[in-house]
């Protein structure tokens, strides 16, 4: 028993090592223009539903649904989201497909993590993703404002549909 936990022991060190190796010599192609494998993928993606799930403080969203707080964060997305995440005359940013991983386009896929959970992770952005944190740009209000937007996707007032069609920047 004792040899074959030396030998589970030893064979991790050299996988680790020759993992190591394999990186520190420059073997991974690590460009931006190739799309992911599968396995880089769903590791990506588990990692980060995971790290969310675990450090996003349970917290209920304190902007109501009104037609006043979709339409602000129906501008808010407008002017800081949908240059990467697409808008309903260009569901498919092309700036936010050229990241690697690509950007969710939120036109097309709706977003599917609880309301805190998105809270989370614009506010604190992601690692090793072109998603910033814009904690340190908008406020927690505003925040708010663009998950609730994002969560009401489906049932947007004619009014808020419009606005998304406005250049950014622009003013009613």
């Amino acid at each position: 028993m004792k040899n074959f936990v030396a030998g589970i022991v030893a064979t991790l060190i050299v996988f680790s090592f020759g993992g190591w190796l394999y990186l520190r010599l420059g073997y991974a192609d690590l460009r931006a223009n190739l799309a992911q494998s599968w396995l880089e993928s769903q590791l990506a993606t588990t990692a980060l539903n995971a790290s969310v799930a675990r450090h996003a403080p349970m917290q209920q969203n304190p902007i109501a649904p009104t037609d006043v707080n979709l339409l602000d964060g129906a501008r808010l997305y407008r002017d800081k989201c949908a240059d990467c995440h697409g808008r309903p005359d260009n569901p498919i940013s092309d700036y936010g497909a050229s990241f690697n991983p690509r950007a969710p386009q939120f036109m097309e896929v709706h977003p599917r993590l609880r309301e805190n959970q998105d809270f989370y992770l614009v506010k604190n952005g992601a690692r090793r993703s072109a998603m910033p944190a814009w904690g340190n740009i908008m406020t927690d209000s505003e925040i708010w404002q663009v998950v609730t937007f994002l969560n009401h996707l489906n049932d947007l007032p004619p009014s808020v549909q419009q606005e998304l069609h406005r250049p950014a920047g622009s003013n009613p």
